[in-house]
């Protein structure tokens, strides 16, 4: 297993590249709804807040299993969670122009 702090780094990359994606897209969309790619935003805020508390926060440090358990789904919601945001802002892309 990867040390926590890396999982930690891997999960801010992450996240702050969607962020960072997020925010070119508004610039050089300044016709789609700015409230919606902000909407995207907060939902990866909260995603990297929920993961890195999870990370941060386990009390069966004694049983190997429950560790390899827990930060293996740590990972894989990290990744449903990047797959669903970036889902959405290439949505709003090929979306309706806001008028």
């Amino acid at each position: 297993m990867a040390s926590k702090k890396e999982l930690k780094k891997d999960i801010d990359n992450q996240v702050f590249g969607l962020i960072s994606d997020s925010l070119l897209f508004m610039s050089l969309h300044p016709d789609q709804d700015a409230e919606e790619v902000s909407a995207v935003v907060h939902e990866a805020v909260t995603l990297r807040n929920n993961l890195i508390e999870r990370v941060n926060n386990f009390g069966q440090k004694d049983d190997p299993k429950a560790v390899k358990l827990h930060f293996k789904t740590i990972k894989s919601d990290l990744s449903e969670g990047m797959d669903k945001l970036c889902k959405k802002l290439s949505s709003l892309s090929s979306g309706k122009k806001k008028k």
